[in-house]
């Protein structure tokens, strides 16, 4: 049985319908990552698997219990970490902990080769306010306080949102620290390039799994024609390329576009096309898809297909 097993869920808000039949599964020692944009309904699908809310509809358990009728004991044996930093502003770095600890009835000192690597970043600070703490170090307090009692699963709520890069980094180093301990891992990001991060993605969109597999097995899956395009005016070239029979979708990535052609073409033709348009080209080159032009691409699909 997996740590995690989702069965058919949905829920609406009103007439907003947050999750739309959700089917997934996270086995232990996995770092499962939940991939989509701000109101996709990540959020909604953690407060249903941390005994926070009540579907609609389906199934769903967390290390054997189910969601609704044994909410008690997955709340003794899940860390919960949500995406806005929770943990009390006027209490030390050291007493949250000690709270945290206490209400599940453990010491620091019980678990304490658990939160041991993360938590020598932060102790030379335990005295200072939870409030007074930057990103990074919030960040790195609340994983602590969420990993104290010692969890079989972690639920991480868009944990990097908002923190510095090279906190970022940190962070998804420790999480595959715990990884290697049997913690199986539910985190969910906006950013896609911490997808490839994880063991295997879900990619979500308005409340509805567009695709799941491992990061790499969808990027090598992914077979439609992908061009890189840079020129002096990125506007007036996408709207040229946009009218184009042989385009599928082209989309703006930094200072390059990306392009979607329905059939391989010569680089040289796209770049030809582009300049009797008397716009300058730097660069046309055949690329590798990241995941979000995957998500964008299935994202295109999904809003065709409704």
């Amino acid at each position: 049985m997996g740590a995690i097993t989702v069965e058919h869920i949905s829920k609406s808000y009103g007439d907003i319908k947050a999750l739309k039949d959700i089917n997934f599964n996270v086995k232990s020692g996995e770092l499962f990552g939940l991939i989509g944009p701000d109101g996709a309904g990540k959020s909604t699908l953690f407060r249903i698997l941390t005994t926070l809310l009540l579907a609609d509809s389906g199934n769903a358990t967390v290390v054997g219990h189910d969601v609704v009728k044994e909410y008690k004991d997955i709340r003794k044996k899940v860390g919960y970490m949500p995406g806005k930093f929770s943990l009390y502003q006027d209490l030390s770095i050291e007493e949250n902990l000690s709270f945290f600890a206490t209400i599940f009835g453990t010491t620091i000192e019980e678990n304490y080769d658990l939160v041991k690597d993360i938590y020598v970043q932060i102790e030379p600070f335990k005295k200072r306010l939870a409030g007074k703490l930057s990103g990074g170090m919030k960040q790195k307090l609340a994983l602590c306080c969420a990993l104290i009692h010692k969890p079989e699963v972690l639920f991480l709520d868009e944990p990097t949102t908002g923190v510095d890069a090279v906190s970022r980094k940190e962070f998804w180093d420790m999480l595959k620290s715990l990884k290697e301990k049997g913690i199986a891992i539910l985190v969910s990001t906006p950013y896609m390039d911490e997808a490839s991060l994880c063991d295997r993605i879900a990619l979500i969109q308005e409340g509805k799994i567009l695709s799941i597999d491992a990061p790499e097995k969808m990027i090598s899956a992914f077979a439609k024609p992908l061009y890189a395009i840079k020129t002096n005016d990125i506007y007036e070239t996408l709207l040229f390329l946009r009218k184009q029979s042989y385009t599928e979708s082209a989309l703006p990535f930094g200072e390059y576009i990306h392009l979607i052609t329905r059939e391989p073409m010569d680089k040289v033709e796209i770049e030809q096309q582009i300049k009797s348009e008397n716009i300058e080209v730097e660069e046309v080159k055949a690329i590798k898809a990241t995941v979000e032009d995957i998500f964008l691409d299935l994202s295109k699909t999904a809003e065709t297909n409704n």
